[in-house]
């Protein structure tokens, strides 16, 4: 059995949400499908651009995601965050720096008692992070 791969939904902007993932970390897209480009499109109501399924790649491991179903309500992302774990405090640094910009920063990239550096923010899209990097601490 695999690790646990995370599933988010979105509120209209997962394609650009994806799209930003692909660059920032450095993933690849898999797949990507609209409710119009589904084989039950027909059946599908509200907007056909909405995202049915996306799906990245990321360093062997999956991240997918999906635009909320329209007429449901939209809470947001709430009770977890997403861990990423670097080699370098500069390689984390830039990934909290791109994932933060125009989000919250929940707590600053800076030295921690586990490792050399770690921060928290919530990107522009909704999507909490922990952002882990350098040596763990002895």
């Amino acid at each position: 059995m695999s690790g646990p791969d995370p599933y988010l939904f979105f509120n209209g902007n997962c394609a650009e949400a994806m799209r930003f993932y692909e660059r920032t970390l450095g993933g690849k897209i898999e797949m990507m499908m609209t409710h119009g480009q589904a084989p039950a499109a027909e059946k599908i109501q509200g907007d056909p651009n909405r995202i049915l399924h996306a799906r990245l790649s990321l360093d062997g491991r999956i991240f997918m995601a999906s635009d909320a179903m329209e007429g449901h309500p939209y809470e947001g992302m709430h009770g977890f965050s997403l861990s990423l774990t670097y080699a370098t405090v500069p390689e984390g640094k830039k990934i909290f720096t791109a994932l933060s910009e125009g989000g919250q920063v929940r707590m600053p990239f800076d030295k921690t008692f586990w490792v050399e550096a770690f921060g928290m923010c919530v990107d522009r899209f909704g999507t909490p992070w922990m952002i882990n990097a350098g040596k763990p601490a002895m």
